[in-house]
């Protein structure tokens, strides 16, 4: 834990140096909480395969801040009529999530037998990591009028910048058919005990850091007048491969790790 707050402290301390700028001017604030399963994309498994995709799944957790241009809290008034103020929200985030890994698909494949496929079954992980970011929200209808309870549904979509600190965990329970790794057993810095083609150093457990993009679809609905529920469809993806533990050379891992988030949240008008 000390590793991640050491990571995430330059990143943090821009975190709030922004959201004091923009409290200095006045606009109102939103906070809210989210979560939801977590869809990752790596090199565990055969890419665009359902039971990879369905296996290798997790849960997210969140914190997010919102700065509402459209209402300014220091005089309990709407802002002037721009059409930014309007339809644009800035989200801040800081989020968890946590994913465990296997291999599926057809390499590991009950009529497969051979050593590799063993190890490839041996083989799992988890992906965890902790992010800190800013997107920036664009409404096509009317925030005011959504605020007033004009209409119920408020559709969404975002881009925007996140902070990683990644930590993955690698385990492997593989054993030779002839046992003569038996000494090694659930060595991760073994390559032997790994798919016999990929390169030395491909497996790891060493944490990191990485910028990432994310860009997202939602709604919100309108459930008080100071508060709203939301669920949007999150991508992320990340500028490194190096997050799930895995990143070999093979000609079938051609993109970084990435995933898909279907959270779901509760949003609170501070003021």
């Amino acid at each position: 834990m000390t590793l991640y707050i050491k990571k995430l402290f330059i990143p943090l301390a821009f975190f709030l140096s922004m959201q004091l700028s923009y409290s200095q001017l006045g606009f109102s604030h939103e906070l809210g909480v989210i979560a939801g399963p977590v869809a990752y994309q790596s090199d565990f498994g055969v890419r665009s395969d359902f039971e990879t995709n369905a296996g290798n799944s997790g849960i997210g957790l969140g914190i997010v801040h919102y700065i509402n241009f459209s209402y300014r809290a220091d005089c309990n008034c709407y802002t002037t009529d721009k059409y930014f103020n309007d339809h644009f929200k800035l989200r801040s985030e800081i989020s968890w999530n946590k994913t465990k890994l296997e291999h599926f698909g057809e390499w590991v494949e009950s009529n497969k037998t051979s050593e590799n496929a063993n190890r490839l079954r041996g083989h799992s992980g988890e992906a965890q990591n902790w992010d800190i970011g800013m997107q920036l929200e664009f409404f096509p209808r009317s925030i005011r009028e959504f605020s007033a309870g004009v209409y119920s549904f408020a559709p969404f979509v975002s881009l925007g910048a996140h902070y990683v600190s990644y930590n993955p965990s690698v385990y492997t329970n593989y054993v030779s058919s002839d046992f003569s790794n038996l000494n090694n057993f659930g060595d991760i810095d073994d390559p032997s005990n790994f798919y016999s083609f990929w390169e030395p150093g491909s497996v790891s457990d060493k944490s990191g850091s990485a910028w990432s993009i994310v860009s997202s679809v939602g709604t919100r609905y309108k459930l008080t007048v100071l508060s709203d529920l939301m669920v949007d469809l999150r991508f992320q993806y990340f500028f490194s491969d190096k997050t799930d533990g895995l990143d070999h050379q093979l000609s079938s891992n051609k993109a970084n790790d990435w995933m898909v988030w279907l959270n779901f949240g509760y949003i609170y008008y501070l003021d």
